[in-house]
């Protein structure tokens, strides 16, 4: 039960925290809100096992047009020796009903996550491409804050 605590509470610390960015790599930078929603673990043996989750996001910028609130979903993967990584897409619109998608992950070990724009339309168009990082401030288990850039 533990095991399966930690894995929720990871899932909620990286899910949707891959924000996209404006595209200057000098301006900008933004946070995020992550509020999980759904969660489910799979064990195929001990310590090898799959969450697969979903969470409802916001992402805020002071310097970018990333100003939107969407929702998110992944799967964490714990491995027999111990790492889990942790992978997932957001998909978030802003008051106007212009959207844009992003892909994230965690790697085994990391601080910091990546993130990339997938799709994206209206004012967020262009941002395709775009990269960045992303790293939890405090998470409970449930809902997470964090920081996030660009590359």
């Amino acid at each position: 039960m533990e095991h399966r605590k930690s894995i929720i509470s990871a899932c909620v610390i990286v899910a949707g925290l891959a924000v996209p960015a404006a595209g200057r790599a000098d301006n900008c930078s933004g946070r995020f809100n992550n509020v999980g929603v759904h969660a489910e673990t799979f064990e195929v043996a001990k310590g090898h096992s799959v969450t697969a989750f979903a969470l409802r996001s916001s992402s805020t910028s002071e310097n970018s047009i990333f100003n939107a609130v969407g929702g998110c979903a992944g799967y964490a993967l714990a491995m027999p020796d111990g790492k889990l990584r942790v992978i997932g897409v957001c998909a978030r619109k802003n008051k106007d009903g212009d959207s844009y998608s992003d892909e994230w992950g965690l790697e085994p070990g990391a601080q910091r996550g990546w993130w990339k724009v997938a799709g994206a339309t209206g004012t967020y168009a262009g941002k395709v491409g775009t990269s960045g990082w992303w790293q939890v401030v405090v998470d409970d288990g449930k809902v997470t804050m964090g920081n996030w850039g660009c590359n």
